[in-house]
């Protein structure tokens, strides 16, 4: 998948991207367990609907509020303290969830897990976007994607493994419990490897420590190159904002337009309905596949097909760019949902919904599961990265929560049931997919091999001009200004 580079230590910097990835792990671990305890929870705590959408939907409040929190934890303490920190939460939350005795401190130690995950899909990505190298950065980010697509197939199987021979009263009493509670396990592993990862580059600089950075650019690459990669550093940051300073990041027009821009990336990719999937896939195949058990079992397919996606992408994201991507996912992505929502709207038994689902997840993997994620962790510039990150990953987890709280709503509401069998919400997914597509081709541009810090000149420049020649942005305002040839 990857290439040795002469110019760069690939081993290296995989390595530590790795660790990284681990967040992403327990990212896609934590959101998913609750697909094969979503089921047993309503009846161990006699939930209504909307009772079942607060089970799912409650911890992502926690991550937004650990979205928002994390881009001033990272500026201030550092990357690696702030992961760490995540870890931690999340440790407390698999343990305190599985042993909770009521539904309100079920709800609690969820929370408190959305905080970590809020925290992890924030910081993770920035780590490895400011310690990979330009080439290789899509291909690097993409690990964050793999991890947490593999983090929910590792749930998935986890889930069946352990309702494949229970009876649907221990299942009820006990088996969400156990399904809860394996999360410990990658939660170890994570707190250990920590310690094995060093801090950011671009962290150390925005601190003065300009030394630190630079044994960590040249055990990336060499002394000669971390030397050039040093000076871009310090000259994207003469004009650093604080994350604290919320005021002054959104103050110019050039800034607030990347972000707008970020955030909007952010929604659209809940919006196109993945995790709904992900979070009630069991619940949306029951009625087409028999038992609790074929249901959980036809889920690790989705997990499968998912990971499919992301692996697929990792070839070529560095090579074909972002954008072609985008295009071909998106398109894929309708179909899928196009073909499950016939299957469900029909009736249909058998393997067509699971058919179109498959389709949908494994086209999602290759484009909006992981490009959303590579976008937002390049666009912004080094001295608004922290508010930046914090904003769009935000608003990814806001638009998670409103769609993950509607979703039961609407798919077990008896008169909209009754007339369109589950199907409405995957058209509605399906519209928003097409209009997710216009808003990329209109308003995002292609940032393949350029450096971080040359992206900002890329976001504001118009589309009609981009190709036109290089472009800068005034150090003040964030504004494009074409240099004069």
């Amino acid at each position: 998948m990857f290439v040795q580079s002469d110019k760069h230590d690939v081993g290296y910097v995989l390595r530590i991207c790795a660790i990284a990835a681990l967040g992403g792990i327990l990212f896609g671990y934590d959101t998913a367990v609750i697909s094969g305890a979503v089921g047993s929870l309503q009846s161990y705590f006699h939930l209504s609907p909307a009772e079942i959408g607060w089970a799912v939907s409650n911890v992502l409040l926690g991550c937004i509020l650990g979205a928002a929190v994390s881009g001033w934890l990272a500026d201030r303490f550092g990357r690696r303290p702030t992961l760490a920190v995540s870890a931690v939460l999340f440790t407390a939350s698999a343990i305190g969830a599985a042993l909770a005795t009521g539904f309100t401190w079920f709800v609690i130690y969820r929370f408190i897990g959305g905080v970590a995950v809020g925290v992890a899909s924030s910081i993770s990505p920035m780590y490895m976007s400011e310690v990979s190298p330009k080439d290789m950065r899509g291909r690097a980010l993409y690990m964050e994607s793999f991890a947490i697509v593999g983090g929910q197939l590792a749930v998935f199987i986890v889930n069946y493994l352990i309702a494949r021979s229970a009876s649907e009263v221990w299942l009820t009493n006990v088996g969400w419990r156990w399904m809860l509670g394996s999360e410990v396990i990658p939660c170890i592993v994570f707190c250990i490897a920590i310690f094995f990862m060093p801090e950011s580059p671009r962290w150390h600089v925005l601190r003065g420590r300009d030394d630190d950075a630079m044994r960590t650019l040249t055990r990336i690459s060499n002394e000669r190159h971390a030397q050039s990669v040093l000076t871009e550093i310090k000259e994207s940051l003469e004009h650093k904002i604080e994350t604290s300073e919320l005021g002054r990041a959104v103050a110019s027009k050039g800034a607030r337009w990347i972000i707008f821009v970020g955030a909007s990336v952010a929604m659209l990719q809940q919006l196109t309905g993945v995790n709904s999937m992900m979070y009630y896939a069991p619940l949306v195949l029951g009625s087409v596949s028999g038992s609790v058990q074929n249901a959980l079992f036809q889920t690790i397919w989705i997990g499968v097909a998912s990971v499919s996606g992301a692996v697929l992408g990792s070839w070529v994201i560095d090579h074909k760019g972002r954008l072609p991507l985008f295009r071909f996912g998106s398109i894929g992505m309708i179909i899928g949902l196009l073909l499950a929502s016939w299957a469900l709207y029909t009736q249909t038994q058998g393997y067509a919904a699971l058919a179109g689902m498959l389709v949908y997840m494994l086209l999602f993997g290759l484009s909006w599961g992981p490009l959303t994620w590579v976008l937002i962790a390049e666009i912004f510039p080094n001295r608004i990265r922290g508010v930046g990150m914090s904003i769009a990953v935000s608003a990814n987890w806001v638009m998670n929560f409103i769609v993950s709280q509607l979703f039961p709503m609407i798919a077990q509401n008896q008169r909209l049931d009754s007339l369109f069998h589950g199907a409405l919400p995957m058209w509605l997914f399906a519209l928003f997919t097409l209009f997710s597509w216009w808003f990329v081709e209109r308003y995002v541009p292609e940032t393949k091999g350029i450096a971080l810090e040359k992206i900002e000149s890329v976001m504001l420049t118009p589309k009609r001009q981009r190709g036109t020649g290089p472009l800068t942005a005034s150090k003040e305002g964030l504004t494009d200004i074409p240099i004069q040839k």
